[in-house]
C-alpha cells in the first residue's frame, strides 16, 4: 500500500470503528478503487505495528520547549473492538501564546478517574512541560480537576460551556 496521509487516516478510522482486519480486503476496493488488490489482514497487522511505533515515539517526545497558555481536557468514550466496557481516551489539547492548538497528550484510561488523569498530567510534566497552563477547561468530571490540582495547583479552572450547555439540555 502506497503511503498517503488520507489513506492512513481512513484506515485508522475504520480500524477504530471496529472493522476487523479480515474485512479490510473487502472495504479497500470500495474506498480506493477496484485496482486495489492484495490488501490482506497481514497488511493491516503491519500497519498496526507501524501506528503503535509512531504513537510510542509521539508519547515520549520532549515537551520542554512547549508553553501552553490554555489546555482543554476531555474523556472520549467509544466501544470499538471492545467488550461491554466502553474504553475512555483521555485527551489534552493545548493552545500556545500564538493561539496555535496542538494535541498535547492522550492516554487510555479507566473512566475519567483521578488516577488516569493524574498519570497523563504527571507524564506531560515529566517530559518537560514544566510551565503550568494559565487556564484549564474541562467538563464536570472531577477526576481531571483533582489531578490538575496535584500537578499544577496554580492553574485556574473553567467549566467547558459546551459540556455545561449539553448537560442542561439533556436534563428534561
Amino acid at each position: 500500500v502506497r503511503r498517503s496521509k488520507s489513506v492512513e487516516v481512513a484506515l485508522l478510522y475504520l480500524y477504530l470503528k471496529g472493522i476487523s482486519s479480515d474485512d479490510f480486503s473487502e472495504v479497500m476496493p470500495v474506498l480506493l478503487g477496484k485496482e486495489v488488490v492484495g490488501f490482506s489482514a497481514d497488511t493491516v497487522l503491519r500497519l498496526r505495528k507501524q501506528w503503535k511505533t509512531e504513537l510510542g515515539e509521539w508519547n515520549k517526545r520532549n515537551l520542554s520547549s512547549k508553553n501552553y497558555v490554555y489546555v482543554w481536557a476531555d474523556g472520549i468514550y467509544f466501544q470499538a473492538r471492545m467488550e461491554d466496557d466502553r474504553q475512555c481516551m483521555l485527551v489534552i489539547i493545548g493552545a500556545t501564546a500564538e493561539v496555535k492548538k496542538e494535541l498535547v497528550g492522550s492516554i487510555d484510561g479507566y473512566r475519567e478517574s483521578v488516577q488516569s488523569w493524574g498519570e497523563l498530567v504527571a507524564d506531560l510534566k515529566a517530559r518537560g512541560l514544566s510551565i503550568p497552563p494559565k487556564l484549564a477547561i474541562g467538563d464536570g468530571a472531577l477526576g481531571f480537576w483533582k489531578a490538575l490540582e496535584e500537578v499544577w495547583p496554580q492553574t485556574r479552572h473553567q467549566r467547558c460551556w459546551v459540556h455545561k450547555t449539553a448537560n442542561i439540555f439533556n436534563k428534561n
